[in-house]
């Protein structure tokens, strides 16, 4: 799924300054980053990103992005939904982000490719996105509290479930939203 926004979510830009506090050793994945408009809303702030995705040229554009703009920034082209494989098994991870992208068999490796302390930052649609447009497929929809269940262990700073305006646009659409901390 491609983010045809150009700016960066709501939702990152109001945790910013969660991100801004942490100390860094293993960075923050942008997971599924599509252009990397959240990633590169970090690495303006200096703080470590690495871009993954399965297209390679939205990565290759991204790292062209990075260097016009003199931005610190990794790519990382990666099949999060491949059958076979872990792709985030061994890894680690000071924060990870997720926008716009569901893929239920890596919620798992998600919260444990996080460090203890760090940050999970996630926002998607939900079903009841179907009655505003796509997605609609079921396997893209979040169902009532399903994001939430899925780091019940992790302390909650931030959940929104429901409908919400789309930046720049006359459209609303339904996500759930969470920022969480691995206890640590």
């Amino acid at each position: 799924m491609s983010h045809s926004n150009a700016s960066a979510s709501r939702l990152l830009v109001e945790n910013l300054s969660l991100l801004k506090k942490m100390e860094y050793q293993g960075g923050v994945l942008d997971l599924a980053c599509g252009n990397g408009r959240n990633g590169l809303l970090l690495a303006s702030h200096k703080i470590p990103v690495i871009f993954a995705d399965n297209e390679m040229a939205s990565l290759s554009q991204l790292a062209d992005v990075l260097l016009e703009r003199g931005l610190e920034g990794r790519c990382w082209e990666v099949d999060l939904e491949a059958a076979a494989g872990e792709p985030l098994a061994g890894k680690c991870f000071d924060a990870i982000l997720v926008f716009n992208f569901l893929h239920r068999p890596l919620m798992p490796a998600i919260g444990q490719a996080i460090r203890p302390g760090g940050l999970i930052i996630y926002e998607t649609f939900n079903i009841d996105q179907a009655r505003f447009g796509k997605p609609t497929n079921p396997d893209y929809l979040l169902q009532p509290g399903e994001l939430l269940n899925h780091f019940e262990d992790w302390e909650t700073l931030h959940y929104f479930e429901g409908e919400m305006s789309v930046q720049n646009q006359e459209n609303s659409c339904a996500k759930a939203c969470l920022v969480a901390r691995r206890p640590g």
